[in-house]
């Protein structure tokens, strides 16, 4: 199908009012069951557009383990069924949930909200390019031809007779030729369950297992590269593609174009589970993955590092036979992570500092899923800790030159935050968290090689204006910080230093990677080290990466916002000076204002007036030290509104 006829289609399907992204049509949303009714709000309009919803409790604790899908459908999401079971359509003679504009709400059905117990639900909204979801009546007849409103050809579909106990029966665009069965893990068998698909139509065979004469069918489409999504309209949020498996730890990396946040994965040349990964339950660079079985009731399974997730797709570093055995052909179905740039959102859904909340998870609470977070107890003389989802289970120190540490209480499986409980409520007990977003705030990981001219992709979709980067592996390794705020080009400086910024002739970057034009070098580049790095950039009215002058009076900066910021980090470029920090929470006011020191153990200091409030952004008063304000001195800063 032509671009002009899928937007056609989009349009109808109530897109008309712009570019449509991944945010828009797919969730993963984890919450807690209650036995009563809850909202989960996750962006999506269920109501107006129907769709499937598909949950899973997480633990093996609960009296329903089975996966249980929702449609819109069969009756306005009335009717389960189950992905690991032959069973036909449970009728609960109402609503298990109600389809809502934003997300929708939970009965108090123990089969999807038994209280007390954690549970993992995604949303496939109906979209052209992306989802789609038909019923329709088998008629026993070869080349009986069902309609769908996908817009472009399906990558896979998925099919379950609800009126009787019947396998699941999948056909993947690797081959219409064979079958996999969803509740089995079977593999490949040698017939079609689909004879020929099309932007429009999918057509079946003569065969009970999808056309059974009278036989009532269900179907789950999901399309594959369909580029009509993001700002310009020329993305894709989806691929169902295949690769064949090596055997090694150092497995095959996946080419998708793009970060994915969800990814299933079925072997077909031989017996293997249909693995359900996602990023917000985890899937940790270097650590094990959550992973469900869509054949199985088990319980989420967090035992191996199965594959990382990289800014283009995905490698596989086990030798899991589930997922890399070599010589094995393996397919998937991928789904972009969120896409929509910072400029869709308000600054509030992008950063906020928050104290550690009462006694619940997460401990650090937000009202958007936390990407990255600095924590730091106020009153003693403690370092900080940062992590980010794409590490979690550990943390780095901004202040030391040490490796990261292991620890379990550093989680970010959350929608609303980050870390497991210890405690609480502590208003000393402080975090600034941090979201991705293009054009404001990226994190990527990736492996030293030792060899000058390092090519590291990453997402932020402009050329950042700020970059830090860490060793997780080795220690002693600092915190390269790169800016150039300080002249136009590339100046560095260490974040847990106090020294004048350099040239920095190594490093270069472009709206989607960096180079680092250095060799083996233990900060940046060291062979066989794993690295992180959080890229900053401006984004009009939200944040700012810049600079300003010292006169040793007060200095109105002007950063573009409307209502002030409220966080600010100053570190003074042409000579020694502390990474200092502010926030709204703890005070930006006309009178003392607390700060920190990004690269001192230390605690906050309280009595010092050396920051203002401006509309505009922020004022360094005229009783500021030289560190942050010396007449002729060079600052770089980055600003949040």
């Amino acid at each position: 199908m032509s671009r002009a006829s899928l937007k056609a289609i989009q349009a109808a399907a109530g897109n008309a009012g712009g570019p449509v992204y991944v945010d828009d049509v797919f969730s993963t949303y984890l919450y807690t069951g209650t036995n009563a009714t809850q909202a989960v709000v996750n962006g999506l309009d269920l109501a107006g557009e129907g769709g499937l919803i598909w949950t899973k409790a997480r633990t093996s604790d609960p009296n329903e383990l089975d996966h249980q899908l929702m449609d819109s459908e069969q009756g306005a999401f009335r009717y389960v069924l189950e992905s690991n079971t032959t069973n036909a359509r449970f009728d609960f003679g109402g609503s298990i949930v109600t389809p809502n504009s934003d997300g929708f709400t939970l009965s108090s059905a123990s089969r999807v909200n038994q209280n007390g117990y954690p549970y993992a639900s995604w949303s496939f909204r109906k979209q052209p390019g992306f989802f789609d979801v038909v019923t329709y009546t088998g008629n026993g007849t070869a080349g009986h031809t069902v309609n769908h409103s996908l817009g472009s050809t399906p990558g896979m579909i998925i099919f379950k007779r609800y009126d009787s106990a019947l396998n699941w029966y999948v056909a993947h665009r690797y081959d219409l030729s064979k079958y996999l069965v969803l509740n089995q893990n079977a593999a490949a068998g040698s017939f079609a369950v689909v004879t020929a698909t099309s932007d429009t139509t999918f057509t079946l065979p003569n065969d009970g297992s999808t056309n059974a004469s009278g036989g009532s069918y269900v179907a789950y489409l999901f399309a594959h590269d369909a580029q009509e999504f993001g700002t310009d309209s020329d993305e894709s949020i989806i691929k169902c593609d295949s690769y064949t498996g090596n055997g090694s730890a150092d497995g095959p990396e996946i080419d998708l174009g793009f970060e994915p946040q969800w990814l299933m994965i079925k072997e077909t040349t031989d017996t293997g589970n249909w693995s359900m990964m996602d990023n917000m339950r985890g899937i940790a660079t270097g650590r094990a993955d959550a992973r469900f079985q869509a054949n199985q009731s088990d319980a989420e399974n967090i035992n191996n590092n199965i594959l990382d997730l990289t800014p283009t797709g995905f490698k596989l570093v086990s030798t899991d036979g589930n997922h890399n055995t070599s010589g094995q052909t393996y397919i998937y179905v991928a789904i972009r992570r969120p896409h929509k740039p910072a400029s869709e959102f308000a600054a509030t859904d992008l950063f906020t500092p928050t104290t550690q909340a009462a006694s619940q998870n997460p401990a650090f609470v937000s009202n958007f899923p936390a990407d990255f977070a600095i924590n730091k107890y106020l009153t003693n003389a403690g370092n900080f800790e940062s992590s980010s989802r794409i590490n979690q289970g550990g943390f780095l120190v901004p202040n030391s030159n040490a490796a990261e540490v292991t620890s379990t209480d550093f989680v970010f499986d959350f929608n609303n935050g980050h870390n497991t409980q210890s405690g609480g409520p502590d208003t000393n007990s402080l975090s600034w968290i941090f979201r991705r977003a293009p054009g404001f705030f990226d994190v990527v990981a990736y492996s030293g090689t030792g060899s000058s001219g390092l090519v590291v992709d990453h997402n932020l979709g402009v050329t950042p204006e700020l970059v830090i980067i860490k060793n997780r592996t080795y220690s002693p390794s600092d915190w390269p910080t790169l800016t150039t705020a300080v002249d136009g080009s590339w100046d560095y400086q260490l974040l847990n230093g106090t020294g004048a910024f350099l040239d920095a002739t190594w490093f270069a970057a472009s709206a989607s990677d960096f180079t680092l034009n250095v060799a083996t070098s233990r900060n940046v580049n060291y062979s066989g080290n794993n690295y992180i790095s959080y890229l900053f950039a401006t984004v009009p009215g939200i944040s700012k990466v810049g600079s300003y002058t010292g006169t040793g009076s007060d200095v109105d900066v002007d950063c573009g916002f409307t209502s002030g910021a409220r966080f600010v980090l100053v570190k003074r470029a042409d000579s020694t000076g502390d990474w200092y920090v502010w926030d709204s929470l703890r005070g930006i006011v006309a009178g003392n204002d607390p700060y920190l020191r990004l690269n001192v153990a230390a605690a906050q200091v309280t009595s010092t007036d050396y920051i203002d409030p401006l509309s505009s952004g922020f004022t360094i008063t005229s009783s500021a030290p030289a560190a942050l304000n010396a007449s002729g001195g060079n600052y770089i800063f980055l600003a949040i509104a």
